[in-house]
């Protein structure tokens, strides 16, 4: 098998530019997707979204990286790497999460020790205050 670039673990597989896979993923080290996934991915491993990798669904892993494109949701997940020109699209719940300049983040985030959903802070513009509620009465 393959080493990572950054010497961790060992790549078991990967979905190339051009292909295109629907279905549940599961795997152990780290897997690479060049192409487009559709579906469920599970794993206590890396995911490596390339520049060209699409990913449309439901993605539970410990670490990702991403230079491509997910539209879904990314959930439990130790640390999360949008990289310059990647783009999550969905609800994203995580520990630790790095994003670059040029990178796209739309929708929810969540953080917190676990990486578990948490419960969102009230929106302050439909909060009832008491200075809202003075306004009101008058």
């Amino acid at each position: 098998m393959f080493k990572n670039d950054d010497g961790r673990g060992e790549l078991n597989g990967f979905l190339d530019s051009g292909s295109h896979l629907v279905g549940d993923l599961r795997f152990d080290d780290t897997f690479r997707v060049d192409g487009r996934f559709e579906g469920r991915i599970h794993s206590s491993g890396r995911l490596v979204v390339g520049d060209s990798g699409e990913i449309e669904g439901e993605v539970h892993v410990a670490h990702i990286h991403v230079a491509g494109t997910i539209r879904g949701t990314v959930a439990d997940a130790e640390k999360v790497e949008i990289a310059a020109g990647g783009k999550i699209y969905g609800e994203l719940r995580t520990r630790s999460l790095i994003v670059a300049d040029g990178a796209v983040l739309e929708g929810n985030c969540s953080m917190d020790e676990s990486g578990q959903k948490t419960r969102s802070a009230p929106d302050p513009t439909t909060t009832e205050t008491p200075e809202k509620i003075a306004q009101a009465s008058r």
